[in-house]
């Protein structure tokens, strides 16, 4: 079985969130189940050099047919970087992206889109099978994510495509927030007939939504957990889309995303000052054995409390959050919790690292000055920093409104580094909260989204920290070995995909 790919983030050469790491990681685990090979098409940004991955530009030229005109596009080909499968990577290489140098946006605004973006990423999605009749790559399921992508499920389904027959399609929603919006007659020039412009198409409340081609048009439609596939069949989780993700029933199902162990593990991170942990083939070892293992997480958290000017304090909790800033992500509770004192006595250091929404960052930045000695803030995207950080923090603050999956708290937990997490999509289906009289948990969890809940919860994680030095490093020790891996995940979705196939024969 042979799987396109197409997406408009690929880790590590493009990456604002999960969608990058889901494409960095799944097509190689795809290929390592031996049932099916996979290939990867994006596109290249300006702030891309794909030199530095290894990737050549191909001499030959497509023409690809969109919106009235013929785009002229150039490719950069390569291998998806990562051991293991060998895995084809194509990128769109036209001045839409070349001569832009953020994904979705300018990088120095983060929140404002570029305005032509539907025409960018439909041309996107049209070359990427038109690549593929080019270079006669044969696939029989095109995979879309997002809605970047989701016209490629479209132009599969209605036959504008070079390729000749009929093509399975899955349709991935990484969050439903972004629905990738643009007028009726933008749509239209696209190539979306005068039918399906209406509320069974495309329409979204007077204007087409590029996620609903994915999601009408799909033979099988995936999500990234199975608590976020309930979810968005509510109004409060749908935004306006709740009716169509019910009305899909068994075609759609929640697929828990997958870590990339190969890039986030504590003992084999370039990284990292000081290596630390032990492999899931070692991890049976006793307290001392598990004590000694942990020795470089001491170093890591006295590096980066140098490296970003707080006060060197081995026994103080280091709390963190790597993360986009918005409200999604629960940012707005810890402003409200910092800015009310909701921890009043309790002794710790919080380390925050992202970009997003100005007057989150302008909050964070008073807080900032408020708490020199407490709060480290990075308004930056910075991979090496997030693995530091990672490596250093004692626990993981990730309080989000709602979240389809996350990875930062698998991440987290990898790290031994337990995470403080709302009960919400995948993050419930993921951390167990801690039980101090049984000794069990991954982590620390609570409900409702408050921000006295949320210092509720610290509280309780900080008491752990230092009421009871054994049961920590016990809560460390599970939650390192709690395994995350793409396998399962990946056998999940050869059978979507078989499915799939078998609509496809169906019309």
């Amino acid at each position: 079985m042979k799987v396109l790919h197409v997406a408009s983030e690929v880790a590590p050469l493009s990456k604002t969130g999960g969608l990058g790491d889901v494409l960095g990681a799944l097509p190689r685990a795809l290929c390592q189940t031996g049932e099916a090979s996979a290939c990867v098409v994006s596109a290249r940004y300006g702030s891309l050099n794909p030199g530095e991955f290894g990737m050549a530009q191909r001499l030959r030229k497509l023409a690809v047919p969109l919106a009235g005109e013929t785009y002229e596009v150039t490719l950069y080909e390569g291998r998806l970087p990562g051991p293991g499968a060998n895995v084809p990577l194509y990128l769109i290489d036209h001045p839409l992206f070349s001569e832009r140098p953020g994904i979705y946006g300018p990088p120095d605004q983060p929140g404002h889109d570029y305005g032509d973006n539907w025409r960018r990423f439909a041309l996107l999605s049209r070359a990427a099978l038109s690549l593929a009749a080019t270079f006669d790559l044969r696939p029989d399921v095109v995979h879309a994510h997002d809605w970047p992508t989701a016209m490629a499920v479209y132009y599969a389904r209605t036959g504008q495509h070079e390729l000749g027959r009929r093509l399975a399609t899955v349709f991935t929603v990484h969050n439903l927030l972004f629905k990738g919006l643009c007028s009726l007659g933008d749509a239209a020039s696209l190539g979306v007939s005068l039918q399906d412009l209406g509320p069974e198409g495309v329409e979204f409340w007077g204007q087409a939504a590029f996620i609903k081609a994915g999601l009408k048009f799909a033979h099988r439609v995936t999500t990234v957990s199975p608590t976020y596939a309930n979810e968005i069949r509510t109004p409060e989780f749908g935004y306006g889309l709740e009716g169509v993700m019910s009305a899909l029933g068994d075609r759609l199902v929640g697929i828990l995303n997958g870590a990339d162990y190969e890039r986030w593990s504590p003992w084999s991170d370039p990284y990292l000052p000081a290596r630390y942990g032990l492999p899931p083939e070692r991890a049976d070892g006793d307290d001392e054995k598990w004590t000694a293992a942990l020795a470089g997480k001491a170093r890591c958290k006295a590096e980066l409390q140098r490296e970003l000017g707080l006060p060197p304090r081995p026994r103080t909790p280091l709390l963190a959050t790597i993360s986009r800033l918005t409200d999604q992500k629960g940012i707005d509770l810890i402003c409200a919790l910092l800015e009310a004192d909701l921890l009043a006595g309790a002794e710790f250091q919080w380390v925050i690292l992202g970009r997003g929404e100005s007057w989150l960052e302008d909050r964070l930045r008073g807080l900032a000055s408020r708490y020199p000695n407490r709060l480290a803030l990075r308004l930056a995207f910075d991979e090496s920093l997030s693995h530091r950080t990672e490596g250093g923090a004692d626990f993981f603050v990730m309080p989000s409104r709602f979240e389809p999956c996350g990875l930062n708290q698998l991440y987290s937990m990898r790290y031994g580094t337990p995470p403080i997490v709302r009960s919400t999509g995948g993050l419930a289906d993921t951390i167990v909260d801690y039980d101090a009289r049984s000794k069990s948990g991954t982590g620390f969890c609570f409900t409702t989204y408050d921000a006295g809940a949320l210092a509720h919860t610290i509280r309780r994680a900080l008491s752990a920290y230092s009421g009871d030095p054994s049961a920590y490093l016990g809560l460390v020790r599970r939650a390192m070995r709690a395994d995350f891996s793409w396998a399962q995940s990946a056998r999940t979705y050869l059978h979507v995909y078989k499915q799939a196939l078998l609509d496809s024969h169906w019309g």
